[in-house]
């Protein structure tokens, strides 16, 4: 079975957590004891029905509050797919969490109150999905129990919000609407809704179609660890861990190291304990080369004719993801894919309103939560691709390097 990771986005009290609760509950991925806990603390708290929404919220201070603070990751599998849900939350204090959360997803679901319509953060959120290159997105119309299942309603939100994606790079868009509450058009069709035709929720995640949409042109594999087994059994072996970021390897490929450039050929391909003819993402393998050639980490395998540029020079989008501001001249730890080094902002181009799409290019700095485009010189150089051909090899992080603290999240245009 292959794997969909998904993140949740969203306004507070849309009903992002009560959703994966439902979701959850349908699919029959948890336990009875789990939902006795639950609906004994719905009982406690005086509720006349099950909060969904305590299976996700899972901190002391989000219970109390009713609210999604952190990234709440949960797994679950049907018949046909494995799932990863990332429940991200809805203030825009934490628009961190959400980035952090959506940065890996395969497919961004943001919520909207049918009560409500679209709101800032319903626009933030997506702005945020495009910006991190998602490449399916669903807009559920929730709560439609709460407006008598009124077609003119979900029709009005489908409109205005179909008008807005258009200003948006988002190549697949779906818009369902539910009611997490009662189950409705989440796991089985509802009988409310005559008027809609399209697919159930569960339905559109199990088979939206997603192995397409990674890089498999582009040969790509960081090297992460030297595998070097110290038992006489395994004596003369010697291959390169790491997690196929890009393209397919195959047993034979005539393969360039970098940033040495010293070539090879791959002479064999590991899983575990058996060999494997080739790989591709995510898959995570050993790689053995034919020639005795220095590779260490951060170096990065790539075919001869297809290989990134090394380059010092990025020009990036960054999230900014702490309370001291990022400003030029600033010196920060960078750490992209497994590579690390140091970098220097040189330049802060603009700052993105992400509610209007407008570039402040008067900007001096970036604050918490802040999107904008920089300019930054590496002191080693970068084996990078733009973020829009590959998510793994076009982002990086920035860290503090006093605190260890990682204070901003980049997606690379271009570097030079």
């Amino acid at each position: 079975m292959d794997l969909l990771r998904f993140a949740t986005a969203g306004s507070v009290d849309d009903g992002k957590s009560t959703l994966i609760g439902r979701l959850l509950l349908d699919s029959k991925a948890i336990f009875e004891d789990q939902l006795e806990a639950v609906e004994a603390t719905s009982e406690a708290k005086g509720y006349d029905y099950t909060d969904l929404a305590l299976l996700t919220d899972g901190l002391r201070s989000e219970r109390e509050q009713g609210i999604t603070i952190d990234v709440a990751y949960r797994y679950f599998a049907t018949p046909t797919r494995k799932f990863i849900i990332a429940d991200t939350p809805g203030h825009v204090q934490y628009t961190r969490n959400m980035v952090t959360g959506a940065s890996t997803a395969d497919l961004g679901l943001v919520l909207v109150d049918a009560r409500q319509g679209l709101t800032e953060q319903s626009r933030r959120h997506a702005v945020i999905i495009s910006l991190l290159r998602v490449p399916h997105l669903v807009l559920a119309v929730n709560k439609m129990d709460l407006v008598e299942f009124d077609q003119a309603v979900f029709d009005k939100i489908h409109a205005e919000f179909t008008q807005f994606a258009t200003k948006l790079n988002i190549p697949d868009l779906e818009v369902i609407p539910i009611s997490a509450l009662q189950g409705d058009n989440v796991v089985t069709r509802s009988e409310n809704m005559p008027w809609y035709q399209g697919p159930t929720l569960m339905h559109h995640l199990e088979h939206v179609h997603v192995a397409s949409d990674r890089d498999l042109i582009d040969a790509r594999f960081p090297v992460q660890y030297v595998v070097r087994p110290k038992s006489d059994e395994f004596h003369d072996y010697r291959g390169y861990g790491g997690q196929i970021a890009g393209g397919v390897l195959k047993k034979g490929d005539e393969v360039v190291v970098l940033p040495s450039g010293m070539t090879s050929t791959i002479e064999g391909i590991d899983l575990f304990d058996q060999e494997i003819d080739q790989a591709f993402p995510p898959m995570s393998v050993t790689v053995r080369l034919a020639d005795d050639v220095d590779v260490s980490r951060g170096d990065m395998i790539a075919r001869v004719k297809n290989a990134p540029t090394p380059s010092q020079d990025i020009d990036a989008m960054i999230c900014w993801m702490t309370s001291e501001p990022l400003r030029p001249k600033q010196k920060l730890a960078i750490k992209h894919t497994t590579r690390t080094g140091r970098a220097l902002v040189k330049d802060i181009q603009y700052r993105l309103d992400v509610n209007t799409l407008h570039r402040d290019q008067e900007t001096k700095e970036l604050g918490l939560n802040e999107i904008g485009r920089i300019q930054l010189r590496t002191t080693v150089p970068l084996l990078c691709d733009p973020y829009s051909k590959n998510r793994t090899t076009g982002s990086f992080i920035l860290i503090d390097e006093a605190t260890g603290v990682t204070v901003g999240a980049g997606m690379i245009n271009s570097s030079s």
